[in-house]
């Protein structure tokens, strides 16, 4: 009994592990974009623009990895949902900047709409799965 509790926290950690990698990925692939166009790590630093551009590869990567997890047949957990506040209070950090400092904002609204809009859709998607 003992060794069949260890097998499945083994194959649950894995699970986790290849979810964790999928979005890391992503993450990673547009921070690679970052340092090399902007020569920078620090995606708050960055103006209009260019951070614009950036978060764009960053969510749209991101949106990417939670689409192959769904055609591979994963359900979506806790960790997708951290990696999307994550990104979703990056947004936010910048909009603040940018509305502390005058700078027009607009376009990186409708982002973070569209992104409220996804995490919703997801949400309902996840509690509909549950529900099943």
């Amino acid at each position: 009994m003992r060794r069949m509790w260890w097998w499945w926290r083994l194959t649950e950690n894995r699970i986790i592990m290849k979810k964790i990698l999928i979005h890391a990925t992503a993450v990673l692939l547009s921070f690679i974009y970052l340092f090399i166009i902007n020569h920078t790590i620090n995606p708050i630093t960055l103006k209009g623009p260019y951070f614009l551009k950036f978060y764009l590869i960053l969510i749209l990567g991101f949106y990417a990895s939670v689409f192959m997890l769904k055609i591979f047949g994963e359900t979506i957990s806790k960790t997708t949902f951290y990696f999307l506040i994550s990104i979703f209070l990056l947004g936010i950090v910048k909009l603040i900047k940018g509305i502390f400092l005058g700078k027009p904002v607009g376009f990186l609204m409708m982002i973070l709409i569209m992104e409220l809009i996804v995490m919703l859709i997801i949400n309902v998607f996840r509690i509909n799965h549950k529900m099943k």
